[in-house]
C-alpha cells in the first residue's frame, strides 16, 4: 500500500459507467489512478496533477478499456470521493 498516493475516499461511478467498463478494468484502474498513473493525460495535465497532489486539489485521470472505450477517474480536492464517469457524464 506504500505506493499508494493518496486516499480515495468513497468509490462511486456513474449508471452509464457501470454499464460499460467492466470492472475488472475499473478496479485496474483505480488502482493506476490512486499511484499516479494518470493514464492517457497530455503532459500538462500530468504536471497539473502532481501539483494538485501537493496542493490537495482535484485529480483527473483519463482512461480506455480494452475495447477502446474513453473513461475518467476524478478525486474530488478533499479526497472525499472519487468518480468513475464517461465523457459524457461530465
Amino acid at each position: 500500500m506504500s505506493d499508494f498516493k493518496f486516499p480515495l475516499g468513497r468509490v462511486v461511478a456513474t449508471p452509464s459507467a457501470l454499464l460499460v467498463v467492466p470492472m475488472p478494468e475499473f478496479i485496474a484502474a483505480m488502482q493506476r489512478h490512486r499511484c499516479g498513473d494518470w493514464g492517457d493525460l497530455d503532459e500538462h495535465d500530468r504536471l497539473e496533477n502532481e501539483l494538485a497532489l501537493k496542493k490537495w486539489l482535484r485529480l483527473l485521470s483519463v482512461y480506455h478499456t480494452q475495447a477502446g472505450l474513453k473513461f475518467y477517474i476524478i478525486t474530488e480536492a478533499d479526497r472525499s470521493v472519487t468518480t468513475l464517469l464517461l465523457p459524457e457524464d461530465y
